[in-house]
């Protein structure tokens, strides 16, 4: 008998509601009948289960996924497009409850958690115009001639994501929506601390149509979280795998997939640097870093992990971030109000006060913050500024996942590029100035995949999604995030007479 938890929110859709895994369009429980808890962050409390699914269960969740693609991938492009369309659709009509799930799984405020599902799922919208756009190519061979050489461009084949916890449905949205339109099949395993709002999303894809085995979403715990990764990364039916998270796990997926030869996509850590020159827009500046830095508290591979400031203005630029981040509110994300909710994990506040008093032994200055919230249950952090950052810091080698704002004075570009390049990732980074030639320079000499130019954005919808270095390879969103889901088959016809 399955233990019963309270549901601490209503929802106007209670169908939404979903603890079983996902699998052929039925809703189903793991072989061994076990379950782990979904908790709370800001409270901490338990309020729901999902099952433990094993390497056991791996062969038979591939097989139907390999059975539907089977099928789905002869369905015309034109009806991808419409499930696609219908389940963009019924995401919108369902956001706010979808929200309300987000917000009690990761933390997030609820205005936060739905602005996620509106930025994010125009990803579906955008795949579903694009399924009707993949094309090959034909062409006259000029050596030999009496030749056509032909291109086609087919879908992978199986495909599995795997989920991180900080934009679960972020993430979800920016994988499948690709994978659905090139006409694959995905098996999704969420992070065990976010699965309901994935099993949401699956409730809403077979409302929206799509055939059994096409979307398929998998629970398990923590710890069985490595070996079912490797389970679904080394079946034989799984062609592609992409994976969202610690430039660490992602080495150990790669080497998974190495096993097959199959095609991958990493999306890692980041150090991003967030640069801000002398003759910047102090008050724009500033206002995109409080996007950046306390955006999901801190919890984004894209978040300013390093802010330099050119030292005619660093003085000010600090006092400009000190009052602006003083009016964060932190609380549950469940209350009107609240602008920062807490950590999703507790070992992110372990790291987050580990790297505060590394910096502070080494000469840091805390300007704001610099601690957990006492006077609160659950994962809760400070808004915290330190200035006065050194290289040799913790949080100089390695990034936060943390609302911690961490400030480093620079004289020179030469010098700010050399600091800013001087790490091991390139995901994103950030520069801000009204030089336009200094603007094209740091925008070709910075080394990550996306930079912000004067923005708090290094990427849009309709642009490719990646990083260089540590942080990964291959792309994500616009038209590039198709082409990683697709192959292309070379045909020649020789004409009469030739061969």
């Amino acid at each position: 008998m399955l233990k019963e938890y309270k549901v601490p929110f209503e929802l106007n859709n209670p169908e939404l509601l979903k603890y079983d895994s996902f699998v052929n369009n039925e809703w189903v429980h793991s072989k061994t009948g076990a379950r782990f808890e979904v908790i709370d962050p800001a409270t901490e409390v338990a309020w729901a289960s999902c099952p433990i699914n094993t390497v056991d269960d791996i062969p038979h969740i591939v097989e139907t996924a390999q059975a539907g693609f089977q099928k789905y991938s002869k369905a015309s492009p034109r009806q991808r497009a419409d499930w696609l369309y219908k389940w963009y659709n019924l995401i919108q009509e369902n956001k706010m409850d979808i929200a309300k799930i987000l917000t009690h799984e990761a933390g997030k405020p609820v205005r936060e958690a739905a602005i996620e599902i509106d930025v994010f799922s125009a990803g579906i919208r955008w795949s579903a115009g694009e399924a009707e756009r993949i094309e090959g190519t034909i062409t006259n061979s000029s050596a030999p001639p009496g030749r056509r050489a032909l291109t086609i461009k087919q879908p992978i084949g199986v495909t599995v994501a795997l989920i991180p916890w900080n934009f679960p449905l972020g993430m979800l949205f920016r994988k499948a929506g690709p994978a659905l339109a090139a006409g694959c099949s995905m098996i999704v395993k969420p992070s065990p601390e976010t699965p309901i709002s994935a099993l949401a999303l699956a409730y809403l894809a077979e409302k929206a149509g799509f055939p059994p085995g096409v979307f398929t979403v998998l629970t398990t715990d923590l710890k069985s979280t490595p070996s079912v990764s490797e389970a679904l990364c080394k079946h034989q039916f799984v062609r592609k795998v992409t994976f969202t998270g610690s430039t660490r796990v992602g080495k150990i997926i790669a080497a998974h997939c190495a096993e097959g030869v199959k095609k991958v996509t990493l999306e890692l850590g980041g150090n991003s640097p967030f640069i801000v020159f002398d003759d910047a827009g102090l008050e724009q500046a500033a206002l995109s870093l409080m996007v950046l830095k306390w955006m999901n508290a801190g919890q984004a591979c894209v978040s300013a992990n390093r802010i330099f400031v050119q030292s005619g203005v660093y003085d000010k630029f600090i006092a400009t971030l000190q009052e602006h981040a003083s009016k964060i509110v932190v609380g549950h994300g469940a209350i009107p109000g609240t602008t920062m909710g807490p950590l999703t994990t507790p070992q992110s506040l372990d790291k987050a006060c580990n790297q505060i008093e590394d910096a502070k032994k080494l000469g840091a200055r805390v300007v704001l913050g610099g601690g957990r919230v006492s006077d609160k249950a659950g994962y809760f952090f400070q808004p915290t500024i330190l200035a006065d950052m050194k290289p040799n810091m913790l949080i100089s080698r390695e990034e936060s996942f943390a609302p911690i704002a961490a400030l480093y004075k620079f004289d020179t570009e030469e010098e700010v590029t050399k600091q800013a390049n001087d790490t091991s990732m390139g995901l994103a980074s950030y520069v801000f100035t009204k030089n336009v030639d200094r603007l094209w320079r740091m925008f070709e000499n910075l080394e990550a995949g996306m930079v912000g130019l004067n923005a708090s954005q290094s990427s849009t919808m309709e642009t490719p999604f990646g990083g260089i270095k540590e942080s990964g390879y291959g792309k994500e969103q616009g038209r590039a995030a198709i082409e990683e889901y697709l192959i292309t088959k070379t045909g020649v016809l020789a004409l009469e007479g030739h061969y």
